[in-house]
């Protein structure tokens, strides 16, 4: 069958409302004022990748449960605006929503709304089976409707990646996200252990690449077995919000992969990208585009080779014995 979409997101649409505020942990007062204002926009953990994945030219389609109310509205504005696909399945719970408290820093806390989710929500197994059928893969956001979905995407065939955010490497509700996908995504905020955790979800999981954001330090990348470190890289404007980081260095790594790159290279972009959302203020839902991408890398690159030529240094000529100029015969040939 011809696919017709490079990269199929199931989960994560919903909406946030961002709070500016003067410092977290947030001291108890009995009221703060907040500049530059309190904004809702549409914008979660799969929105973000969508965004992502469709600002570097793949073509995506995502599908979600959405409620019919003003938060829905938001969502479906959203996709319509980027003019990105998006299958609706509808939940009586409402959409998904959260409070983002973002500091000045550009560290942020999340409060997620757990009334707006359903035991019994689902994403319908004929329309993911269909889906994933025209899809080159499928990225899997860890809500609840999404792990009941992960069995119908092994039986199509479709590569999965996923990422675990903030995982403890205990919790059992993040298990099957992680043996179930061949790209697993982490941060290693919450891992005490990050190296003993990677090599976990590889031996234990069908994952043959693990990838451990890591913030200011870089990230982590266990491929076959092998573990090594990437560098971070310099954002190219200030912090102010560190939400969707994560989202946006999948979105980098994603293209990388489904273009065959080497995953060192992968990994490149996902830094970039995730540098590149981190001086997008939070009231925003931008991405990085691929000219972008690939100029910056571009650049990058070009640094490194220049760092790792060494300086020109004159060459040691020894000097010839003194002789007098009448002594000398032309064309003589001085040894040292």
């Amino acid at each position: 069958m011809t696919t017709e979409t490079d990269v199929l997101v199931l989960g994560g649409a919903g909406v946030d409302t961002i709070v500016h505020v003067p410092e977290l942990p947030l001291p108890y007062a009995d009221s703060y004022m907040i500049q530059p204002g309190i904004v809702t926009r549409a914008g979660q953990s799969g929105d973000f990748v969508a965004l992502g994945v469709s600002a570097l030219g793949l073509r995506t389609h995502h599908i979600d449960v959405l409620g019919t109310d003003p938060e829905g509205d938001l969502v479906r504005a959203l996709y319509r605006d980027r003019g990105i696909p998006f299958t609706e399945v509808h939940s009586a719970a409402g959409t998904k929503r959260a409070v983002n408290l973002v500091g000045p820093d550009g560290r942020r806390l999340s409060l997620y709304d757990d009334t707006r989710s359903q035991e019994s929500d689902r994403l319908p197994e004929d329309t993911v089976r269909a889906l994933a059928a025209a899809s080159r893969h499928a990225h899997v956001v860890i809500t609840h409707p999404c792990a009941h979905a992960l069995p119908v995407l092994r039986d199509s065939g479709v590569t999965v990646s996923t990422d675990l955010h903030d995982w403890d490497g205990a919790n059992p509700y993040h298990e099957p996200f992680a043996l179930a996908a061949d790209l697993v995504f982490l941060s290693t905020t919450a891992l005490a252990d990050p190296e003993h955790t990677m090599r976990d979800i590889a031996a234990r999981g069908r994952a043959r690449i693990v990838v451990a954001t890591a913030g200011a330090e870089g990230a982590y990348l266990l491929v076959d077995g092998h573990l090594s470190h990437v560098p971070a890289v310099t954002p190219p404007a200030p912090v102010v919000d560190s939400n969707g980081a994560g989202d946006a260095f999948a979105a980098g790594f994603l293209l990388g992969w489904l273009e065959g790159a080497d995953p060192l290279r992968c990994a490149r972009y996902g830094t970039i990208a995730g540098a590149h959302a981190c001086t997008v203020p939070s009231t925003r839902a931008d991405a990085l585009g691929r000219d972008e991408l690939l100029a910056r890398t571009a650049e990058l690159d070009a640094a490194e080779a220049d760092a790792a030529e060494p300086d020109a240094v004159e060459p040691d000529v020894p000097e010839a014995d003194a002789v007098e100029p009448d002594v000398a015969e032309e064309g003589a040939v001085v040894r040292g």
